[in-house]
């Protein structure tokens, strides 16, 4: 069963405390999780198979790979949004049976309330669970501050940018204080110096709350800039083909990501993984012929 919250008061007072007071133990483990889905012609395609990982507190780790290779699948399982045909997932030893407030998501669309207001949005969390204004106000006030929409807290979300919707989705979501963010293609709507600019705040994010951060992308170059750790999943049955180990997530807080961009390992780990995954595209386009032949 997956454990009661208990810790429901605000977690954080300032920046200085944001860390310490809010990072927490929260080791998710992958067990040979595989997913098969039945389709009503009596066929059936596998989404995922033998997936097997653990991911440690506070890590930042992306997922990249070709489409259809379970990428979402994967997160959606991790959410509790789908149960695997196979396999277990569990966080603190607890078994993932559904969605629940340790696991937060965060939607390529915002999927925000339009109508209501940025501070109502951030704040829909703690008000559902029933906790005082006084309790989670200072909390919210200061996410607003974080995200750099103080100014707008008043503002009705469809009145914002995309790229301002996309603040607000993740001040929401650690307005409920997750142990492990879930990210699907968060950045993908969004122009190019605007996803810089939120890949800069996601960084800032990850080191200032400890948090542990899974972010499935399309972009090679956003996986190995978001990526502490990053995995490359194989085409259907989805699985890991490879594994890296980066430097420039850690590099890249605080500082000009087009600087990390510039660095001769980027570019080379860039040309790698764009060759792998274009391979495994030509892969896919061989196997898609040879069924119409």
């Amino acid at each position: 069963m997956t454990r009661a919250r208990t810790d429901v008061g605000p977690r954080f007072l300032n920046a200085d405390t944001l860390k310490g007071a809010w990072c927490r133990m929260s080791k998710l483990s992958i067990n040979n999780l595989s997913m098969r889905f039945d389709l009503p012609n009596g066929s059936f395609v596998q989404a995922l198979k033998d997936v097997s990982l653990d991911i440690e507190s506070g890590e930042l780790m992306s997922v990249l790979g070709p489409s259809g290779c379970g990428k979402t699948t994967f997160l959606n399982i991790l959410a509790g949004f789908l149960s695997p045909t196979e396999g277990s997932v569990t966080l603190n030893d607890n078994a993932v049976i559904g969605p629940s407030a340790e696991r937060g998501m965060v939607f390529q669309q915002g999927a925000l309330f339009e109508w209501m207001s940025v501070r109502d949005n951030v704040s829909f969390g703690p008000r559902m669970a029933g906790r005082k204004k006084k309790d989670y106000m200072d909390n919210v006030n200061h996410l607003l501050d974080v995200v750099g929409l103080q100014d707008f807290k008043d503002k009705s979300v469809y009145e914002l940018s995309g790229g301002m919707q996309q603040r607000v989705a993740l001040a929401r979501c650690l307005a409920n204080d997750p142990d492990v963010i879930l990210m699907d293609e968060p950045l993908g709507a969004l122009d190019a110096l605007t996803r810089e600019k939120m890949q800069g705040l996601v960084l800032k994010l990850w080191k200032e709350t400890g948090k542990t951060i899974i972010l499935i992308t399309h972009s090679v170059e956003e996986a190995l800039l978001l990526g502490q750790r990053l995995l490359v999943m194989a085409p259907r049955p989805g699985r890991i083909h490879k594994e890296y180990r980066l430097p420039f997530a850690a590099a890249g807080v605080g500082k000009d990501l087009r600087t990390v961009k510039r660095d001769p390992e980027f570019a080379e780990k860039r040309e790698e993984i764009l060759s792998m995954i274009w391979d495994m595209e030509e892969e896919i386009m061989g196997r898609t012929e040879e069924a119409k032949a």
